[in-house]
């Protein structure tokens, strides 16, 4: 059994869709940042974690990636282009949608006030906003890679609900669609549930 050590409340959330995708049994370990709970296990204090027997991995996209490719679902296959495509789908979200809803976060709450930069909120919206757009036109089929579910669509899904919390300004109608479309899934659901 997989132990989690994050939530539904932070990027753990996202590898606990993916563990509901797989069918896989997994515990969650609910913890903040910086708690004691996770710095025994990355002592950079940040979540998620993953415990698989003796290995702990960290970092959502790696946690993902792992499991994807032990589980031979929602990935295509190393050293295809497929899979080069997928990774640079993944990385473009990673950069240019979680970067700034990070971004925000930092100079919203995280940082002590006298280091946040007040109007740079503003500036990460209309950024975000753009590169929604973009991924309005990225939407290929169903998923953002053709007809199957992959590691890109967790990221995104999980973006776009992060960008509401955050305040972000409203969506392209086919993004929230699809968004939409992804959070309705069973293993979604049973996720937030948790």
């Amino acid at each position: 059994m997989y132990r989690l050590i994050g939530g539904a409340r932070n990027r753990g959330f996202r590898v606990m869709w993916m563990l509901e995708e797989l069918g896989l049994d997994y515990a969650v370990v609910d913890a903040a940042p910086g708690s004691e709970e996770i710095t025994q296990l990355n002592p950079l204090g940040k979540l998620p974690a993953l415990v698989d027997g003796d290995a702990v991995l960290t970092d959502s996209v790696a946690i993902m990636t792992y499991l994807a490719d032990k589980h031979g679902q929602f990935t295509a296959a190393p050293g295809t282009v497929d899979r080069a495509r997928q990774d640079a789908m993944t990385l473009w979200i990673i950069d240019e949608m979680d970067a700034l809803l990070w971004a925000a976060a930092k100079h919203s709450f995280v940082l002590p006030e006298n280091m946040r930069v007040k109007d740079l909120k503003s500036t990460l919206k209309a950024e975000f906003a753009r590169n929604a757009e973009i991924l309005e036109q990225r939407i290929c089929g169903a998923f953002l890679m053709g007809d199957a579910l992959t590691i890109p669509d967790f990221l995104a899904v999980h973006c776009l609900g992060w960008s509401r919390v955050a305040g972000f300004d409203a969506l392209p109608e086919a993004v929230k669609a699809f968004a939409k479309r992804l959070r309705d899934r069973p293993a979604y659901r049973a996720a937030a549930a948790r």
